[in-house]
Formats: C-alpha cells, structure tokens, sequence
C-alpha cells in the first residue's frame, strides 16, 4: 500500500492529523524538493523525484515495495497530480490518498468564483497553445502554470487572439505565508516573471474584431491555412456530426489535406484525440500549425500514404476517409482496423469515388447522403448563387 499525502504551500502546519500521521509513520518519504522542506524531519528514508519522474516511477516503487512508502503531492493528488499515475501503476486497491485543498479550489474561494462554472486547463508540460478553445466570449478560466512565465504567455496569446481586453489575476503560493495576487490586462500585462508556484484566472473580453472560433463544428473556412485541400464548413459540419465525437476517443482523419476534420474533432473535448495521416509533407506540416493555433497541438501527424501508412496505428473508434477512397486498399483497411461499434464516414467528389462508396454501402449498409451547397456572391452590380462542388457522405457503424 502507498500513501499520497497531498501538501500545499502552507506546508506541515496545513496537513490534517491524519495526513501528518502518514507522513510520520512512514519509512520512505518521496516528492520533489520543495515538498521534502515542508516536512520536518522524521526517521523515514527522503528519496527526491529523479528528472524525468515518469520512466523511473516503476523503478521506484518496486525498489521499496517492502517498506511503508509515503509519496508527496501538491494539493489534491487527484487532480492533473501523481496520484492518477500511481493508481493507474498500482491499481486503486493499493494507493491510498490524503488530499488537501487544490490550488483550484483555493483559487475559486479567493476570487469567488463557483468551481462547478469554472474552466481548468493545465499548461504543465503542454504548450500555451491548449488555451486557444477556452478562449470564448466572457469565458472564466483557471491556469495551472507551468512556472513562472507562464502568465506572461498567457497574456500574450490572448492579445494575439484578439482577447487583449481579458482581465488576469496571478495567484502565487496559495494558501501559504507568501500568497500574493497580482493583476492586469491582458494587452498591458508588466509581469515578465512571478513566483513559479501560480495560478491564472482569466475573465475573457473579446476585442470587436476577435474572430468567433466556437468549439462546435464548422468554423470558417479562413480559421484554416490551406492550399484548397479543405473541407468546406458546411460538410465539414454534417461530417462531424456522422462521426459523432465521444470523449475520450481516437480518430483516423486519412488524407487530411488541413487536418479541418481531425483539429474540429479534438476540439469537441480535451480528451478527443486524433491521428491525421497525409501524404504531401508540406500539407502535414501544414496541419501541424493549423492544430497549434486553433488548440489542439496534441494532434499526432502521420506523413505517408494509406493504406500503408496506416500499419500500426492505435485502432480508432472512427475513420474519416476525405482523401483516397479510390485508393487500392484504403477502406478495406480501415474498415479492417475499425472496432466494433465504431464509426466510418468516407466523403465523395468525383463520380469514380462514389461509384465506390454506393458499392460499399450496398455491401455494408449505412446511409448516403449528397450534399449541395450554394453560397451567395456578387454577380455584377446583383448578388447571385454560386454553387460548390456536390459532397457525397456515406456513414456507417461497424456492428
């Protein structure tokens, strides 16, 4: 059994009796540095985090499996804290945890603000781009900083974003004697370095001209850098909602083109992911800027061409295919790798591509749906329709 015994920045004297009585009967005490000096000293063994923590955790735990092992966190160790990764190690029968208030929570009583309204996204060994769908109108975040610069990356983004009217709160060392709150806007922001042991909130004020980037599918077709390898917003909105994104699951977009599938996909939830497999290096590069600045820099880029390409890969629990179908091989394999009760949506331009999609769902079943989209434009001195490119999607789950 290991004990996670959660510590704040008020150190000992915030720890309940029983946390302190963990700590106190223990052999082995491990945490970083800084939580090691908030204990005072006890006859246990001090073992400090080794950099990277992560690859030597296992190492660690099986070295002390024998003796009494008491592990240090910041605040609750459940939250975004090293108690999920010894639980998902050890199994929840042989961790047990002490927690004390988070730096959220902390934060939320500080500012008064209800938790339960409250937007959390860490940029703990995550790029500042993560921000980008919390970004919206009149939007309340909180920050979990990665250090002390953090705020300043984070003022910045919003400023670029259009967002420089977005007010910031920087709270350091919640809880304990040296709490301190600094604020400011966005587009003003001074504050170069804080205390590394912070948290932004941040109240979203748009600028007139801030673009709307919602998270629910079909942004505009100019969020996108593209070469016009795009799926335009309108199929692209009917397409996702084929795909039917869950939390938690993975996406196979093949032949991305701007990766407008994949990125609107991940955007539906933190926890959506997606692989996005393209052929033409420079458009996988491409997609790669595109998930950055619309906020899912997570996205995993495969450069290759399907169906080979898609050896290997994680089985997903739905399949875009906008780019290949006629390809020899291209659905048959993701069919193939396609789990039970997944989804599969594959798009249509040319007649030759529907021609194999009709065979498909002949075969298969699902459903074939054309669409056809005309958007206004000028027509001399009048407005007129033009017409895009007729879109065929079959949608079909794997039963």
């Amino acid at each position: 059994m290991v004990t996670v015994v959660g510590i704040g920045a008020d150190g000992w004297a915030g720890l309940s009796p029983a946390a302190q009585e963990a700590v106190r009967s223990a052999e082995v005490l491990m945490g970083s540095t800084r939580q090691l000096d908030l204990i005072p000293a006890t006859p246990a063994d001090r073992v400090t985090w080794p950099s990277p923590l992560l690859p030597a955790l296992a190492g660690l735990l099986d070295e002390h499996r024998d003796r009494d092992l008491c592990v240090l966190a910041s605040g609750d160790p459940m939250f975004f804290g090293i108690g999920i990764t010894l639980v998902r190690l050890l199994g929840p029968q042989q961790v047990r945890v002490v927690p004390h208030p988070s730096s959220v929570s902390l934060a939320c009583a500080r500012l008064g603000w209800p938790l339960q309204h409250t937007e959390v996204i860490t940029l703990v060994g995550r790029p500042v781009e993560t921000l980008h769908p919390a970004i919206q109108p009149a939007n309340r975040m909180l920050v979990l900083s990665a250090d002390g610069s953090t705020p300043a990356k984070v003022a910045k983004l919003l400023t670029d974003r259009g967002y420089g009217a977005s007010t910031l709160a920087v709270l350091e060392q919640l809880g304990g004697p040296g709490e301190r709150h600094v604020t400011g806007a966005a587009a003003t922001w001074a504050h170069r370095e804080v205390n590394a042991l912070n948290v932004v909130a941040v109240e979203c004020h748009a600028d007139p001209a801030a673009p709307l980037l919602p998270r629910v599918p079909g942004l505009p077709d100019d969020a996108f850098d593209h070469d016009g390898q795009l799926t335009k917003r309108e199929v692209r909105a009917v397409t996702l909602s084929r795909l039917a994104p869950v939390p938690g699951e993975l996406l196979w977009d093949v032949g991305g083109g701007a990766g407008s599938i994949a990125i609107e996909w991940m955007r539906t939830h933190p926890t959506c992911r997606a692989i996005a497999i393209e052929q033409h290096p420079e458009r996988a590069e491409r997609m790669g800027r595109n998930a950055a600045a619309l906020g899912v820099p997570g996205l995993q880029v495969v450069t290759g061409k399907a169906p080979d390409a898609l050896a290997g890969l994680e089985q997903p629990a739905a399949v875009f295919v906008g780019g290949g179908v006629t390809a020899p091989g291209v659905l048959e394999t993701c069919w193939e790798a396609l789990r039970s009760g997944g989804r599969l949506v594959a798009n249509a331009v040319t007649m030759e591509s529907e021609v194999v999609v009709a065979d498909w769902q002949h075969h298969l079943g699902g459903d074939l749906v054309r669409l056809a989209v005309h958007r206004a434009s000028p027509v001399g001195g009048f407005t007129g329709w033009r017409p895009m490119m007729p879109v065929t999607v079959w949608a079909v789950t794997k039963r």
